[in-house]
């Protein structure tokens, strides 16, 4: 499949950083398990461990066969488009008979990674710059003031329904036996824009705010530590705030987790004097990422 990427352009003092990377079915699954919690039930007998690299080749070779099938009946080889779509069906079929109830075979994912090199007031200047420039309804101008307004990892996985899919290639193949080769090549069509595309959104700010803590957690846990590593878990929670803050700033989760957020990071600073540990508000810190997280997330296109 073809992706393309947008980088936005810098402006005022910000800089943004945009790198894209082709992963490989590891990062699809890291991506799709990186806000999943583990969870343990009793009694249950586990499913045969699902390969996935297999199933992302036998998922991509379905949807090259269908392009070739395309390629072919642009040419008004009916002869070389059923090869292919059969081809095709047989790789359906076996991501089917390996997982019966998969819903979305996975067919691409690739990874882009955008990052604003700033300050906090730098990206509320630009945000007060474009504020203004729509009250004057001059939105184009705005759009390109906040084009670079993120710094985040987003990972787009593209999967095949099965639902529909299979169902769809035979359908076309009907009609290539039947010599409707335009008819065939409508439905191959209209099947490739039913493959779904879901984004993952990682915000670098809650990331690093996140790994900050959880630093910080370690060396609190010591009740034997010295004055050395007070002072690093300072540096650690000063580094925490500076990055929500600027998640803020960037609108990331909502302004109420923000600001709890935020208000759990003094309370660690309260409760890690005189070598406390502050264990239970670390705890509550987790959550409250996650929360987070999970609020930063697009809406999915049904």
């Amino acid at each position: 499949m073809k992706r393309s990427l947008f980088a936005a352009t810098a402006a005022s003092a910000l800089i943004l950083v945009a790198g894209c990377s082709k992963q490989d079915n590891e990062n699809q699954a890291a991506a799709t398990n990186a806000t999943a919690e583990p969870t343990t039930t009793a009694n249950v007998t586990a499913p045969p461990p699902v390969d996935r690299e297999e199933l992302l080749q036998d998922a991509v070779a379905a949807l090259q066969e269908t392009e070739n099938a395309l390629a072919a009946l642009d040419k008004k080889d009916g002869k070389a488009a059923t090869a292919a779509l059969e081809r095709a069906t047989g790789k359906l079929e076996i991501v089917l008979a390996r997982n019966p109830n998969l819903a979305l075979a996975p067919v691409d994912v690739s990874v882009v990674t955008y990052d604003v090199l700033g300050s906090v007031d730098a990206v509320n200047a630009l945000r007060k710059s474009a504020e203004d420039a729509l009250e004057d309804g001059r939105v184009q101008e705005a759009r390109h003031l906040i084009d670079g307004l993120a710094s985040e990892t987003v990972v787009r996985l593209g999967n095949l329904p099965l639902a529909t899919y299979p169902d769809a290639i035979k359908a076309a193949a009907v009609l290539v036996s039947q010599n409707k080769l335009e008819e065939a090549k409508a439905a191959l069509e209209a099947a490739l824009s039913t493959i779904v595309i879901r984004e993952v959104i990682h915000p670098l700010p809650l990331a690093r705010a996140s790994a900050a803590i959880e630093e910080a957690r370690k060396l609190a846990a010591n009740a034997k530590r010295g004055a050395g590593d007070d002072t690093k878990i300072q540096q650690l929670l000063t580094t925490a705030r500076e990055q929500l803050r600027l998640g803020q700033a960037l609108g990331y989760a909502s302004k109420s987790e923000m600001k709890e957020l935020l208000k759990k990071v003094d309370e660690i600073e309260d409760g890690t004097k005189n070598k406390g540990a502050a264990t239970s508000i670390f705890d509550k810190i987790r959550g409250l990422f996650k929360k987070a997280g999970e609020s930063s997330q697009p809406p999915q296109k049904k």
